[in-house]
């Protein structure tokens, strides 16, 4: 994968139209019992992997590593598994995937902040150029 921004980007869009689609559906149905669910797509999926594609985007540096990878695989398929976990928490009260999803969200987590804490010591502070 040689472009791990633009595939946390790519990957963040989607999750904003799902939600946004949700969103919508909710609203014209006036049923709002899958908010968690929207509420991960938009926050977990979106604003979280976009993000992720900005940092990596303006930081090079997090991308030469082997972390970003892991990171990325970590990340991924976590934010996909994790509202559809919500989901059937929520809906079915079968909270297994959300649980699983929700530990491998914050083994990225802590594998973005090892590549990003790694950045800061060995290059300088985090924004400095």
């Amino acid at each position: 994968m040689p472009r791990i921004d633009l595939s946390f980007l790519l990957l963040g869009a989607a999750c904003l139209i799902c939600g946004v689609c949700l969103g919508i559906y909710m609203g014209i149905n006036q049923d709002f019992q899958l908010s968690p669910v929207h509420a991960h797509l938009n926050l977990v999926g979106w604003a979280s992997l976009a993000l992720f594609g900005v940092i990596y985007r303006a930081f090079p540096e997090l991308l030469a590593s082997r972390l970003a990878r892991v990171h990325f695989w970590l990340a991924a398929p976590s934010a996909l598994a994790f509202p559809l976990g919500v989901y059937f928490a929520a809906i079915h009260h079968q909270p297994g995937l959300a649980i699983v999803a929700s530990l491998l969200w914050l083994a990225g987590a802590i594998v973005f902040f090892i590549s990003a804490a790694r950045l800061a010591t060995l290059g300088g502070a985090i924004g400095e150029r």
